[in-house]
């Protein structure tokens, strides 16, 4: 697995920016709110959002003026049912929505909102706009498809049908730039994560990060602000359940697996 790797579980793996950035009483006042179009532009994240865009001097946080531009997209991760063979399991599923932020100076982020109790909730902010970028990217490649990622060597795709085309660089490393059948498709994550699913014993001895329930996460101290994107390359990637939008809290899933804080690679990822 080469240097570009993403560690296994990118959304489990998550640093819980928002949460941590926040002092503990000032996390706890913010209720969820009905739609994660309103948790991203409540006050509390704003505010959030100014200390983001200025943690690298970049920009002076009383002049960030963060927006938050258009509707939320859900983001869809490759499935390990899919890679198990399930009947009728579609190639990824929703595990958060993703909404775009942008700063007086032109940053950008995207902001992670998962749906809790009584409304959502924005559990994440980080760098770059991906999330979106891809999804309208998607929509114009085959319209009506369905965009998704795969995590474990940060690829993003758009299938519709039989049909698997790349949406980025990684994707044509690993499908061509023509795309390939979902048959295939299933095929090649199989020979790369059949062995490494949730409950195998790859995942079970922790490798890579494999599917650990009992991982504590390591939240940044309140007042921080770090807006990370995980990336990491690790010995191979193990398929991970991301239960971010299973209904549990948002705290303890985005934590099942969380070791490491690292970034999004970006240069060349523009679309």
């Amino acid at each position: 697995m080469n240097a570009r790797a993403m560690g296994a579980g990118l959304l489990t793996t998550a640093a819980l920016v928002l949460l941590g950035a926040l002092p503990a009483d000032a996390a706890e006042a913010l209720p969820p709110a009905p739609t994660p179009e309103q948790a991203a532009s409540a006050p509390g994240t704003l505010d959030t959002l100014s200390r983001f865009f200025a943690r690298d001097g970049a920009v002076a946080r009383s002049a960030a003026a963060p927006r938050v531009e258009g509707g939320s997209v859900p983001v869809r991760i490759l499935s390990p049912d899919f890679v198990a063979g399930k009947a009728g399991a579609p190639v990824a599923r929703v595990e958060f929505r993703a909404s775009r932020a942008v700063s007086s100076d032109g940053q950008k982020a995207s902001l992670w909102t998962v749906k809790q109790a009584g409304g959502w909730q924005v559990v994440n902010i980080a760098t770059g706009d991906d999330e979106i970028r891809y999804a309208q990217q998607g929509g114009r490649v085959l319209p009506g498809g369905l965009v998704f990622r795969e995590p474990q060597i940060d690829a993003w795709y758009v299938q519709k049908g039989a049909k698997v085309l790349p949406l980025d660089e990684d994707a044509v490393r690993a499908v061509g730039r023509n795309g390939t059948s979902l048959a295939a498709y299933r095929e090649r994550v199989v020979r790369a994560y059949g062995d490494k699913l949730p409950g195998s014993a790859y995942a079970k001895k922790g490798a890579a990060g494999g599917y650990a329930p009992q991982a504590q996460a390591s939240v940044p101290a309140p007042g921080s602000v770090s807006g990370s994107r995980t990336a990491a390359a690790h010995e191979e990637p193990a398929v991970t359940v991301a239960s971010t939008a299973a209904g549990v809290g948002a705290v303890v899933a985005l934590a099942l697996t969380a070791t490491t804080a690292i970034r999004r690679r970006r240069g060349s990822r523009e679309a």
